[in-house]
């Protein structure tokens, strides 16, 4: 999954998207995924990361890892393969 390259993130976790106007706010862990899929990481890494770092199992993880990428679709975040 691709996030969108024109998508403006901040440190803090604040996500501008200068094509639809509309803005968001991640959480810390929220803005070190979606940092991960902007650099490339695959699911794999991406979990490995964050089980080592926080107190969360891969199982728990990957359950909440795949709403967020939901949320990030739903939200037009991500560039299509169209």
């Amino acid at each position: 999954m691709k996030i969108k390259k024109s998508l403006a993130i901040s440190e803090t976790g604040f996500v501008f998207d200068p094509s639809t106007g509309d803005s968001y706010t991640l959480n810390p862990i929220g803005l070190e995924i979606l940092q991960m899929l902007r650099e490339g990481n695959s699911r794999e890494e991406i979990t490995g990361t964050v089980t080592q770092a926080y107190d969360v199992d891969a199982m728990t993880f990957e359950r909440y890892y795949f709403d967020f990428l939901g949320m990030l679709k739903q939200m037009q975040l991500v560039e299509t393969d169209e």
